[in-house]
């Protein structure tokens, strides 16, 4: 199915199909959401209405997205498989998702956890070592649709190094999930999906968590492969749901970038020249968790003179001199929904001529990219994309042609950049060393692009103003 066809499908499936159902979910859900069942422990592996209610309100499974919505996803996702499936040959079908795995620093020092998108999309659980099924049988009207998590078993001893886990009970009344069982339970629940005539729907390459997939997939996996019976990739379906925003994700992905654009002005009021590339870093990470931000969306380039032609800079070590540029890509997670804003201003607060010129031209270049929200500018000094999806991953839905036309609802970056390293004889001397870049967020809407990132000053006289003003 092409990916126009599979567009058109969700637009099809969300005005025909969900608008019936969310009536039903709805009373379904308020039941959880009111606490007259799987009630949870007094503590949770996330924050939840019950424990956190100055984050989450009645209902909610994450800030701002309620079960409701999270049931929403998972019925288009099987009314598309179903979809699908009616040209396979196939009525039934079970899609299985696994959490991410906790990565380790060394020995017992865990990194921080970040859960796998594509999970956390259809089911708001924010634990490692967790199982995601859905699956459903083929009715007479409509399809009927179960969502079952498999959650680690609940350890006293664990929970006093690592914290509270959500445990079964925990893990229904916290995502409105149909059912939960321990992770241990797994392998014996599938046993009813192993018939001939059950289609699976699972990604393997590369195995999402290594230890689940080789403990509870693979065997499952062999024997499907024994019968000459194929299993279908799941996550272009989830890429192609996660492509088009709902008002809900489209608030949260306003709120990343308010707080984004707010912690670039003070990042940029505190950047005075000799400056360390690190004190920036720290400065802007800072500022965004200050502001309510769980974390910064990925390792933010600080880049200072010269180092801005390396695209993806780290390191972020160097002082800055007085009359050099600072190249500053950042962004942050909230609520699950991620910023990716790029801004280059010269730390002593003044642009030389140099700088201003070639600064104007890649914002003129932007500008225009803006109003047309088409991929406008490639050649030998922009290596890159102009641009690329963005929610829920800052390189979001990867497997999504860049080709396809923008539709409302989509949310990209636009982020033309020129980069002249310093030992290009072929560039004009005055231009040499310089690297500038600039990037927003941008909303698809009917009418104009909507740039989620507007509050982050970008004009030549507005970066200027703010040291003016300091």
């Amino acid at each position: 199915m092409s990916a126009q066809t599979l567009i058109m499908t969700h637009s099809a499936l969300l005005n025909l199909r969900i608008q019936g159902c969310r009536i039903c979910f709805q009373r379904k859900f308020s039941i959880i959401a009111s606490g007259q069942k799987n009630v949870p422990p007094r503590y949770l592996g996330q924050p939840s209405p019950f424990t956190h209610p100055h984050l989450l309100k009645t209902g909610e499974v994450t800030p701002g997205l309620s079960q409701v919505e999270f049931a929403l996803r998972r019925h288009k996702l099987l009314s598309l498989i179903h979809q699908e499936g009616e040209t396979l040959g196939a009525s039934d079908h079970a899609v299985i998702l696994l959490s991410h795995p906790t990565h380790y620093m060394t020995n017992d020092i865990p990194f921080p956890f970040h859960q796998n998108t594509n999970f956390l999309y259809l089911c708001g659980f924010q634990e490692p070592d967790s199982i995601l099924l859905l699956h459903s049988v083929a009715g007479e009207r409509l399809p009927s649709h179960r969502a079952v998590l498999f959650v680690p078993r609940r350890n006293q001893n664990r929970e006093l190094w690592d914290g509270p886990r959500s445990g079964v009970d925990g893990a229904v009344a916290l995502t409105g999930v149909d059912e939960a069982y321990t992770t241990e339970e797994f392998g014996q629940y599938v046993q009813r999906f192993k018939g001939a005539g059950c289609t699976w729907w699972y990604d393997n390459e590369p195995p999402v968590h290594p230890r689940l997939n080789s403990e509870y997939m693979q065997p499952l996996l062999d024997a499907k492969s024994q019968r000459n019976k194929t299993v279908q990739s799941v996550k272009r379906h989830i890429q192609y749901l996660r492509l088009f925003k709902s008002d809900t994700e489209i608030e949260l992905m306003k709120t990343a970038a308010k707080i984004t654009s707010e912690a670039f002005i003070s990042t940029i009021l505190s950047s005075k020249a000799p400056v360390d590339e690190s004190y920036i870093y720290a400065k802007f990470d800072f500022e965004c968790r200050a502001r309510g931000a769980d974390l910064l969306a990925y390792p933010p380039v600080v880049a200072g003179g010269n180092r801005s032609n390396t695209l993806h800079y780290v390191k972020n070590n160097q002082m800055i001199k007085d009359g050099e540029m600072v190249l500053l890509d950042g962004g942050c997670e909230y609520s699950g929904y991620v910023s990716d804003v790029t801004r280059v201003w010269p730390v002593n607060g003044r642009f030389t001529g140099p700088q201003s010129e070639l600064y104007q031209a890649v914002l003129d270049v932007q500008k225009s990219c803006l109003s047309l929200c088409t991929p406008g500018t490639v050649g030998n000094y922009c290596p890159h994309h102009v641009g690329h999806y963005l929610g829920m991953d800052v390189h979001d839905t990867p497997d999504i042609s860049r080709s396809i036309s923008l539709q409302p609802g989509m949310v990209v970056t636009i982020e033309p950049g020129i980069y002249i390293p310093e030992d290009d004889t072929t560039a004009p001397p005055r231009f040499r060393g310089m690297g500038i870049r600039i990037e927003d967020d941008v909303l698809i809407t009917e009418e104009a692009p909507v740039i989620l990132s507007a509050d982050c000053p970008k004009e030549l006289f507005e970066l200027e103003q703010i040291w003016a003003h300091h």
